[in-house]
């Protein structure tokens, strides 16, 4: 209503509103007063008795419009139209409704509003609040907003300064990485012996201080990790959120827990840290990972050696200094940047109590060799977060503009470097070609650009090699669709290349790269097997109107997160758990309810307390039930 009346008083548009509410259409003729100067619409069927004396009598105008196209396009536009005219609070609902009086009826909603002081509905928590109590949501920004995008577009400006690389961050060497592993190892006893609510404050102390200074962390990995806004806010807010979910789980999951004995008897189950872990994070999440796994080991009560990528330093260093001053000891916490060379001094040196690693399978791999080959080492953990050859599966019965949306969303955000980045696209044969020319006009829509710039979609890869690798792999492909790429700078245009079996796709490409099978119908189960053939486990998507198919799907999918008729990006902390299986990943998974578990020793106490002469909880029970 109040846009309507707006666009009554605007003197340059012939405004239509499209309405079966007789209180909305009322409303809109007293205010137009005199003036015919705009039209009614109403769908086919509806509304008849509504607008026929106001046509025939009064001289408005009403134009009747009817969707027209076959079944398949027509069902999900039918079902929301149930869905609306079935809601309690349709108007068509109401009307039919004879229990309500004509009062209530014609009721002005603002009126409902005002009466109660425009206070929210209680069971609608506000956005901070959306996991309870226990835990404040990350802030986001509204950068639909054409202001509030104007003024972080200025304030990231600001902070700007261009792609660093010091030398030295990268010539680290193995007496480097031994001496942070002896400071870490000294300091541990004092950071263990803190109690959880005190580590736990520490860290959310630091979710505090990355939102504090959100902005700037939000320039660094726009410059060095070429992210575009959209995903560099995204990273500073996972970050936040692994914070305080890590500090909430460990309140709640870390405390000494009382085990049932026979009578003269206690037993108690306590948690405690392991000493030194490693975390070696990667390039493409340099904030919300490496943070991620850092607060994760520190809040369990060790002492962290934290490696970032050495193609993004600075936002690991800034993340760092943010962790000292929310009160983690200088000891407790050490950045070692560095090379390949730098995380292998690290993982072979025996005073290393766990390592937790996000990166490539075959890094993982040596990773996990190495942790092996000293026979006189204790076993340690090892959590890994690797790669995923990740599909998304499309039947016939799938909205077709959800679709491609979605496709769009998984592929091509981020460059596609995720870990979670759709690469196989499986679509059924009968809507294969028309959902392929429709998601060739959406790459159409997408710019290529600097990653600053608020209207671009896709940045440039991350470095020279990845930009190599990636281009020679697209030339000698069958490309069905792909875009012009700026000329300067280390571009991979989003490409679409058809394969002719899902078998063919044997190698996770890192980038802006989807492929494209087609399945027979009635071969859903069929096609699922042959994904999970390939071994891999991280994510897998379904688009499907079909409630069986999704259950099927769910029972037969090998892989760490599904995710039904949407994106299979964008997983949030304590609602999406996300980690994989098989070639993806060791588990547990980050921000999920069993992550930290993995971080800690479990050492049960039995004492029997009948040797300080009796059990002395029996002389104290009630009598009264004698």
């Amino acid at each position: 209503l109040a846009v309507a009346r707006d666009m009554l008083d605007a003197p340059n548009i012939r405004p239509a509103f499209a309405s079966h509410n007789a209180l909305t259409v009322a409303t809109i003729m007293e205010w137009a007063g005199n003036s015919r100067d705009f039209e009614f619409q109403r769908l086919h069927g509806m509304g008849d008795g509504l607008y026929e004396r106001l046509v025939r009598e009064h001289g408005y105008h009403c134009r009747v419009y009817a969707p027209v196209g076959g079944h398949r396009d027509l069902l999900a536009y039918l079902v929301r139209r149930l869905l609306e005219n079935g809601a309690n609070s349709s108007f068509v609902h109401q009307l039919a409704d004879e229990r309500l009086t004509e009062a209530e009826i014609l009721a002005d909603p603002v009126a409902k509003i005002a009466a109660v002081g425009g206070a929210r509905h209680p069971s609608i928590p506000l956005p901070v609040d959306l996991f309870g109590a226990e835990r404040k949501n990350s802030a986001g920004v509204d950068l639909a907003d054409r202001v509030t995008l104007a003024q972080t577009v200025s304030s990231l400006r600001g902070f700007a300064s261009p792609r660093e690389q010091k030398e030295e961050d990268l010539t680290r060497s193995r007496e480097g990485a031994k001496q942070a592993v002896s400071t870490a190892t000294a300091a541990f006893p004092a950071w263990a012996g803190r109690s959880i609510e005190d580590r736990c404050a520490i860290v959310e102390r630091l979710a505090d201080l990355l939102e504090a200074h959100r902005d700037e962390l939000m320039a660094i990995c726009v410059s060095e990790a070429f992210k575009t806004i959209p995903d560099a806010l995204g990273e500073v807010r996972e970050a936040v959120d692994f914070c305080r979910y890590y500090a909430q789980q460990a309140r709640d999951g870390l405390q000494a827990v009382e085990l049932p004995g026979p009578t003269g008897e206690r037993n108690v189950l306590r948690y405690a840290g392991r000493g030194v872990w490693a975390t070696i994070a990667p390039w493409n999440f340099p904030l919300a990972i490496f943070l991620g796994q850092t607060v994760a080991a520190l809040v369990t009560g060790n002492t962290v050696v934290a490696k970032p990528a050495p193609q993004t330093p600075r936002i690991a260093a800034r993340a760092v200094a943010l962790a000292h001053q929310a009160g983690v000891p200088s000891d407790a916490l050490i950045l070692l940047p560095g090379g390949p060379e730098v995380g292998a001094a690290l993982t072979a040196d025996p005073r290393i109590a766990g390592v937790a690693f996000t990166g490539s399978t075959a890094t993982a791999r040596k990773i996990a060799r190495s942790l092996l080959e000293d026979d006189t080492r204790p076993i340690v953990p090892l959590i890994a977060e690797t790669g995923g050859i990740n599909a998304m599966i499309v039947d016939s019965t799938a909205l077709p503009e959800q679709v491609v949306a979605d496709v769009v969303t998984s592929a091509f955000r981020s460059a596609g470097q995720r870990c979670s980045a759709l690469r196989l696209l499986l679509l059924q044969e009968e809507i294969a070609e028309t959902t392929i020319a429709m998601l060739k006009g959406a790459m159409d829509t997408l710019r290529l650009g600097d990653p600053g710039d608020p209207a671009t979609d896709v940045g440039p890869v991350i470095d020279q090699a990845a930009y190599d690798k990636l281009m020679a792999y697209r030339a000698g492909a069958t490309v069905l669709k792909t875009l012009d790429a700026p000329a300067e700078g280390l571009f991979v245009p989003p490409t679409l290349i058809r394969l002719a079996r899902i078998e063919d796709l044997t190698a996770e490409w890192f980038g802006p790269v989807l492929h494209v099978v087609t399945w027979p119908s009635g071969k859903l189960a069929e096609t699922i097997r042959q994904v999970n053939a390939k071994g891999y486990g991280l994510t897998m998507g379904l688009h499907s109107r079909i409630v069986s198919a999704a259950e099927e799907t769910e029972a037969l999918a090998q892989v760490g997160n599904l995710y039904v008729n949407r994106s299979i990006i964008g997983a949030v902390v304590g609602s999406q758990p996300f980690g994989g299986e098989g070639l993806s990943g060791t588990g547990p998974k980050a921000g999920g309810p069993n992550y930290l578990h993995r971080f800690v020793v479990e050492r049960a106490v039995s004492v029997d307390t009948t040797s300080a002469g009796g059990n002395a909880t029996l002389l104290s029970l009630d009598e009264g039930g004698i």
